[in-house]
């Protein structure tokens, strides 16, 4: 019959698509391999043959595809000897080119990146990577790093990199620590994203590996102490572990380095001369959990509450809250623990500590201060954490006590030169600076700092301009001094500090005003949370990226609206599979 005089020009045709087809198709040839029809090529590998069908391997196996397609001589005899594959990998990859599917275990795995290299199949061999991953443990992640080296496989190697750099502590104790070569040993230790409490794990680490083979090892020895960062190691240290090895004290190249490290702590005038990577802190770009402690509810009160932003889930969480109620808090970091100091409940200024220790999830009761401070700046350094200044609910405050946290004594230093509340506290090249601030009469713009060998405050360049409430923290060797407040206007301005060059310099201001604003350094940028801009107090955050020289916003606090204190405790999670 004729149907088209009744069908419009667009409808003379249809398309039918079968979509199961393929899904069908591939397990009715695998059926047919395996009852040995059709196959036109076999492979040979140790000994043992594997028949297949030529153009089932050539469109899915990218390694066969060049083979048969190429003229090669391959691509027209019937056995092929395969070579740089075990027998058992290419059986399973074999099956893979029918199925789609390969089982990895812990026995195959290698075998099987190896033979996925091979063949090509850069699925199977990440997957194969992301199958080690998953295994990684301090005592095996180096050898999975030679061995991703050894196939030239990325994605393994970062990923085994990130873990040993998160891990460092745990990795530098294994087995396979201690038979690095020179080479692999130099490489590893004179990264700066180490995560580590101190310079101290760098140095016992480097110890451990030469006592491991000393006669061997000795001679090459003052290289490896060369990379480790003698510098940032406290003096106590330095006099009562690395002065009296044997090995540095018969050493001539050691006793320089040694001397090299003395000189920074003894003649701090002279630490622009010695700027090296061994006077670099480690870990800037590691990754930390931020902490926003105490500060103010909507309403203006002052809350116990904690809140914790994850920089990889980009989100924040309610964290364990303290026991008392504090605004206007001092916060520090020391060993993995978060310090909160002082603060203002809502009816008094407070001399109490407490300490949150993240393993055990719970904060606990420190040793109090010796006077009441609120609006206080804190700033960690070396084996010590620094109170500065603040309000005692009568007066501004120019004294300054110090905590040991190993030996839980206070002690009290040198004062400021000026008497300082809502300042902003920082430690950067051994030095405590303290900026900005009041008195209860003037707003500041003099920075002051504090050599912790000889107990002295020197005056300092002062700031371009006039801030109290500010933000301060200190990133890739300089201080960044972020909003406040100047008397007349809530400001968003931001500028920056190079000691070296003994010169101020602003960048790119806020997106917002700030005041009240606390900074954290946290992956090599800077993070402003909360805050108050004049009319509200905040809750947002952005985050200022050094290298683009930019702001801009992450996800806001969820109960905080500004006056926070905050921290950074460096992950001791893997964060490898994240990035």
């Amino acid at each position: 019959m004729d149907l088209g005089e009744s069908i419009e020009e667009d409808q003379k045709f249809v398309i039918y698509k079968y979509d199961d087809l393929f899904s069908e198709a591939f397990p009715l040839m695998k059926d047919i391999r395996r009852l040995g029809k059709l196959t036109d090529v076999t492979l040979k590998v140790e000994e043992q043959t594997f028949s297949a069908h030529r153009i089932v391997l050539a469109s899915t196996i990218p390694y066969f595809y060049a083979m048969f397609t190429n003229n090669m001589a391959e691509s027209r005899i019937k056995e092929i000897q395969m070579k740089e594959i075990e027998a058992s990998a290419l059986e399973s990859l074999i099956n893979f080119a029918y199925s789609g599917q390969v089982r990895i275990d812990n026995q195959n795995v290698q075998s099987l990146l190896v033979g996925a290299s091979f063949l090509q199949l850069l699925k199977v061999r990440n997957a194969c990577a992301d199958f080690l991953i998953s295994r990684f443990h301090p005592h095996n992640v180096l050898g999975i790093r030679m061995f991703g080296n050894t196939m030239s496989c990325t994605h393994l190697i970062q990923a085994a990199e990130k873990y040993i750099d998160q891990n460092f502590t745990k990795v530098s104790q294994s087995d396979e620590f201690s038979a690095l070569d020179f080479d692999e040993l130099i490489d590893l230790i004179k990264r700066d994203e180490l995560n580590v409490m101190s310079e101290e794990v760098v140095f016992e680490a480097c110890m451990k590996w030469v006592k491991c083979s000393e006669e061997k090892r000795a001679p090459l020895f003052p290289q490896v102490l060369a990379q480790v960062r003698l510098p940032l190691l406290s003096p106590q240290f330095l006099a009562d572990r690395v002065a009296r090895e044997e090995l540095i004290r018969s050493s001539h190249q050691c006793r320089d380095l040694l001397d090299e490290a003395k000189d920074f702590h003894l003649m701090p005038e002279r630490r622009g001369l010695l700027q090296s990577f061994r006077t670099r802190q480690r870990g800037e770009f590691i990754s930390g959990q931020i902490y926003a402690v105490g500060g103010l509810a909507s309403n203006g009160e002052s809350v116990s509450t904690v809140e914790i932003y994850d920089p990889y889930e980009k989100r924040w969480r309610m964290g364990e809250q303290m026991s008392m109620m504090r605004s206007r808090v001092g916060v520090a970091v020391m060993d993995g623990k978060l310090y909160a100091f002082g603060g203002f409940n809502g009816s008094e200024r407070l001399s109490t500590v407490e300490v949150y220790d993240p393993r055990k999830n719970i904060w606990t009761q420190g040793s109090a201060m010796n006077c009441k401070r609120s609006a206080v700046g804190v700033a960690a350094l070396n084996d010590c954490i620094y109170v500065c200044g603040g309000y005692d609910g009568v007066t501004s405050l120019n004294t300054v006590e110090c905590y040991c946290p190993k030996t839980d004594i206070w002690k009290t230093v040198a004062p400021m030169v000026k008497y300082r509340s809502a300042g902003g506290v920082a430690a950067v090249h051994g030095y405590v600076y303290a900026l900005g601030g009041h008195d209860g009469l003037s707003i500041f713009d003099s920075v002051e700092r504090y050599d912790p060998v000889n107990d002295v405050w020197h005056k300092m360049k002062s700031m371009l301009n006039r801030r109290c409430r500010l933000g301060v923290a200190a990133l890739n060797g300089k201080l960044y001094a972020c909003g406040g407040y100047d008397g007349n206007s809530f400001l968003r301005s931001v500028e920056v500090y190079d000691p070296i060059k003994n010169s101020w310099s602003l960048v790119t201001p806020m997106n917002c005003k700030r005041s009240r604003v606390a900074l954290a350094a946290n992956m090599g940028k800077l993070w402003a949370i909360g805050g108050y801009d004049g009319e509200t107090n905040l809750s947002t955050v952005e985050v200022y990226d050094t290298e683009t020289d930019e702001w801009s916003f992450v996800p806001s606090m969820c109960a905080h609206s500004g006056g926070v204190g905050a921290g950074v405790i460096r992950s001791e999670k893997n964060c490898f599979s994240k990035t």
